[in-house]
């Protein structure tokens, strides 16, 4: 059955990206990044980037919501944003750059160590201001009061949210999911990140 269109009100509930907030001590959050593999009912499997597979039981009311490219032209001092990179606060390179929509402003703000590659960090912060320069645009960005500056190369792909359903879900879909381990090593989720038309979501 497919599922209801992710709402404005859904996003906003569901931090995304970042940090999950873990509901036992028994719990730990797991990020998930592979290709659907199947989906039956509430059970997805995934063929995870590290060649493992990963079966996640998904919530009753799980929602998807389609990775989609966007621009820099689309973000402007006062928007909210998510930028995984590298190199120390003051001089960071961004690696992805995702554009929050207004809905779900504030989600996960901070930086903080993230694991889509070795030493990469994640800054969900707001744009103080941005200008072009010789190595692509540069950022200042504010996040729980601390300022950063961060480099995003012109060749950094830069994405955002758009509401969709489970009929994304099909067999080799590019996916993201921030998942949520217990103690017996079972996943579970109440959100999927799908990337569309073959999109790998880059976060």
């Amino acid at each position: 059955m497919r599922r209801t269109l992710l709402t404005a009100a859904t996003l906003a509930a569901l931090a995304t990206l970042p940090s999950l907030v873990t509901p036992a001590s028994a719990q730990t959050p797991e990020r998930v990044r592979g290709t659907v593999k199947s989906l039956s009912g509430n059970t997805l499997v995934v063929d995870t980037r590290e060649g493992a597979q990963a079966t996640i039981t998904l919530a009753p009311n799980y929602s998807v919501a389609a990775v989609v490219p966007a621009t820099l032209a689309d973000a402007k001092p006062g928007t909210f944003i998510g930028a995984a990179a590298m190199g120390p606060k003051d001089r960071l390179r961004a690696v992805e750059v995702l554009i929050f929509p207004d809905s779900m402003k504030g989600s996960g703000e901070g930086h903080y160590p993230w694991d889509l590659m070795p030493e990469s960090t994640m800054t969900n912060a707001t744009i103080e201001s941005e200008v072009s320069g010789s190595d692509g645009r540069e950022l200042t960005v504010v996040a729980k009061g601390e300022t950063l500056r961060m480099t995003v190369p012109a060749n950094a792909p830069v994405v955002t949210f758009q509401p969709a359903d489970a009929a994304m879900l099909t067999p080799g879909t590019h996916v993201f999911i921030g998942a949520t381990k217990a103690a017996d090593g079972t996943l579970s989720a109440a959100r999927v990140n799908a990337g569309k038309d073959g999109m790998t979501p880059p976060m």
